[in-house]
């Protein structure tokens, strides 16, 4: 049982968890583990084809994720926004063009895709992470905690849930949470947990060529918000958005078919000279999301203060995008809980 023992168990390798692992490892504390449900890390960052189905932009004010950019030697770029975007508001009526003030910047995304960070991160401890391992109990005992999994049971003396609240009340707490705690958690909105994304890659930028900034806004139609996705260094072309939730209840065939209509529509024939397309629906997704998933357009209330204190005795500490009182549900959010949690671990003893 040596090798399912450490002194923290960090529970999720998404953004969050691994920002507390680098912490930790930068506080000269090596010993813990990372156990991650997924068979993959990084969880609601996914990049694939280079294309971010997740987390994707972040501000200039997200201090956070710049600080942890520069320390990690991620590059920064800022997301295409020159030339015309499209408004829809009637898809009966013609299009309303706009143009960005080229004197606001614009948002920034990670070079390499956001997944960079995940795999900077990873790199320093990637033999203490645990792929396919779901946790169904954290239970103390005499010398710690017991955390069982469908692969084994673990110890350690202290653990950090990062994975969404909401995911969390799946878990056995031993002895119980307070109910309020548990109220809370069941009642956090889960960032992502009810969007559907689309990308598709290309083998020239033609919304460029056309003056199109590749922006497409509207709460009607298919897509609801569509960007150029092209890479920091222009040689690979996409664009990426947010499917309309209504199409969730069609076919992917029909889905497709709608989504590939409403872009002809508005940026030209060109769009059905794809390289690649994908969808990725969060729903979908058990890490992710539940069976009841309710669509929220009001920013939801993140960083609720219960997810402040330490449980079952000083043994488990909540953190995640959801749980931080700064910028939660955002990138910098996690990160800002990742660092919290682990000078907070270290702190408690």
């Amino acid at each position: 049982m040596a090798n399912n023992t450490a002194k923290y168990i960090i529970v999720g390798a998404g953004l969050s968890g691994l920002t507390s692992a680098y912490m930790l490892d930068k506080l000269g504390e090596t010993d813990f583990l990372i156990l991650e449900s997924r068979n993959r890390i990084g969880g609601r960052i996914l990049t694939e084809n280079g294309v971010d189905f997740g987390a994707t932009w972040f501000q200039n004010h997200h201090q956070n994720v710049i600080d942890l950019l520069n320390d990690i030697q991620v590059g920064k770029f800022h997301q295409y926004s020159k030339g015309k975007s499209v408004l829809v508001y009637n898809t009966m009526a013609p299009a309303h063009y706009f143009e960005n003030d080229p004197n606001s910047p614009s948002a920034f995304r990670i070079e390499g895709g956001s997944n960079a960070v995940i795999a900077s991160l990873a790199m320093v401890n990637k033999n203490k992470i645990r792929t396919s391992t779901t946790i169904s109990e954290i239970k103390e005992d005499d010398d710690g905690v017991k955390v069982v999994t469908d692969n084994g049971v673990f110890k350690a003396e202290k653990v950090i849930v990062t994975i969404p609240p909401r995911i969390a009340t799946r878990i056995l707490f031993s002895p119980e949470l307070p109910e309020l705690l548990v109220k809370t958690m069941k009642n956090t909105h889960t960032w992502m947990s009810n969007a559907i994304k689309v990308g598709m890659t290309f083998k020239t930028p033609f919304w460029r060529h056309k003056n199109f900034s590749g922006t497409l806004i509207g709460q009607v139609g298919a897509v609801t918000e569509l960007y150029d996705h092209s890479d920091a260094n222009e040689k690979k072309y996409s664009l990426m958005g947010f499917v309309n939730e209504g199409l969730r209840d069609v076919s992917k065939e029909e889905r497709k078919t709608r989504i590939l209509d409403h872009l002809q529509k508005y940026l030209g024939k060109e769009v059905l000279e794809y390289i690649t397309y994908q969808e990725k629906d969060w729903s979908l997704d058990r890490n992710t999301s539940c069976d009841s998933i309710k669509s929220i357009y009001m920013s939801p209330r993140y960083g609720d203060s219960n997810f402040k204190h330490f449980y079952m005795n000083g043994k488990v500490l909540f953190s995640g995008a959801e749980t931080s009182p700064v910028y939660g549900g955002y990138m910098d959010g996690a990160i800002y809980s990742g660092i919290s949690a682990a000078k907070k671990i270290i702190s408690s003893f």
